[in-house]
């Protein structure tokens, strides 16, 4: 369904997915040529995130997010929210309290995210 809540509901079942660490799970929530920006600046393309679930090099503990802002085009969401995303990677922990940018496309009766983008969030 194309609405502002059953998007923000597909984003926490995605967040919920992402503390699971299940790589198949979390791949359904992405199309095959999703990437992410991240805080630091790199880009990562969906093939090498999942793999580093796979392997274990990246392994989420909380995924969670409020304070969402939301925009319908057509077939098109762009979703802005702020949250936490914690857990280890390659054994070291981590901890991001970020502005969480992704834009979906309603395609096959479901939601897809075709791209994020990650900025640091201040906590005030």
């Amino acid at each position: 369904m194309i609405s502002v809540e059953a998007l923000i509901r597909f984003s926490r079942n995605w967040d919920e997915a992402m503390i699971r660490n299940d790589p198949q799970e979390i791949s359904r929530f992405m199309s095959d040529d999703w990437v992410i920006v991240g805080t630091e600046g790199g880009i990562t393309a969906k093939t090498s995130f999942i793999e580093s679930i796979r392997s274990g090099d990246l392994i989420h503990t909380q995924m969670d997010a409020d304070d969402f802002r939301v925009r319908l085009y057509e077939n098109t969401g762009v979703l802005t929210s702020r949250g936490t995303s914690s857990g280890t990677y390659k054994g070291q922990p981590f901890s991001f309290f970020e502005w969480s940018t992704s834009v979906f496309v309603w395609k096959d009766d479901t939601w897809r995210c075709v791209l994020t983008m990650l900025t640091p969030a201040n906590r005030q």
